[in-house]
């Protein structure tokens, strides 16, 4: 299909849902999701962004702004991941809790202003990764236009460059609570360490890019060819030093480079297969 076909099957689906709340973060997935219901559904559509301790101040801003351009009604609701039962022992399936939590509150508010349906930014690749958040939205019948289109990755990308988003090549962002290995407890503490320390990355000109977080060490991914930049003086001496101020006892670059869900790599294919 074409880029052309596939944003007409995008509209036939959010025109089906005849009204709804979008769960927006403001990432590429989810800005695509509320232009395409705004643009069908005027103003029976809404996007709703939780702020919590896992969603960076500088991602907030960006979802602010990019709901303003689009046009789209938009709800900020406050929320607490740490609070949520189980979610900051950080097992496998923390994930699931999460999305449970925020679809729940998200049925709500489509409920309290008389709209039919939720829909987040789950697309077809999502669909062969670790993605415990997609059995939340099963079990609480959340839509999912893009997967329900057949759009990957690549095609929502085309089609947001197509309309002209701002943020169509804006590299992936996960929650931040996955720079930490599974079992490791969540704190604001921690949380705010990893923000800091990428917030120093992001003022190197990196973009796509992870701290994760392994206790005392700091664990750099970086893009291969972002390694040598890394590397070379006066920025390694500078970095480390940095990195020791914010907390870290040791600092050290993954040479296998960035790759989203880099955690995942330890857990069982039983353990994947279930939340599949």
């Amino acid at each position: 299909m074409k880029t052309e076909e596939k944003l007409s099957k995008l509209k036939e689906v959010v025109s089906s849902l005849g009204s709804v709340v979008v769960a927006f973060s403001g990432g590429v997935d989810s800005t695509l999701v509320a232009k395409v219901c705004h643009d069908i559904l005027k103003s029976n559509a809404m996007a709703v962004t939780a702020r919590s301790e896992t969603y960076p101040d500088f991602e907030f801003k960006e979802a602010q702004k990019l709901a303003k351009e689009i046009g789209i009604k938009h709800l900020v609701i406050d929320t607490s991941e740490l609070a949520i039962e189980g979610f900051a022992n950080n097992p496998p399936e923390r994930c699931y809790f999460c999305k449970t939590e925020l679809f729940g509150k998200l049925k709500e508010i489509a409920k309290d202003h008389g709209l039919l349906n939720v829909a987040d930014g789950a697309n077809l690749d999502d669909t062969q990764e670790f993605r415990p958040g997609l059995q939340a939205s099963r079990e609480l019948n959340v839509r999912s236009p893009l997967k329900e289109s057949g759009l990957t990755k690549d095609d929502i990308r085309k089609v947001s460059k197509m309309l002209n988003l701002p943020n169509w090549d804006k590299p992936a962002y996960a929650c931040m609570s996955s720079r930490f290995p599974y079992g490791q407890s969540i704190t604001e503490e921690k949380l705010s360490m990893v923000s800091e320390a990428e917030k120093y990355l992001r003022g190197l000109g990196l973009i796509q890019f992870r701290v994760r977080h392994h206790e005392t060490i700091a664990r750099i991914e970086v893009l291969p060819e972002d390694i040598s930049i890394l590397t070379g003086l006066p920025v390694r001496e500078e970095l480390t030093i940095k990195f020791k101020e914010i907390g870290f006892t040791y600092v050290t670059l993954d040479l296998a480079g960035y790759r989203s869900g880099s955690m995942n790599e330890v857990l069982s294919k039983d353990i994947v297969s279930n939340f599949q």
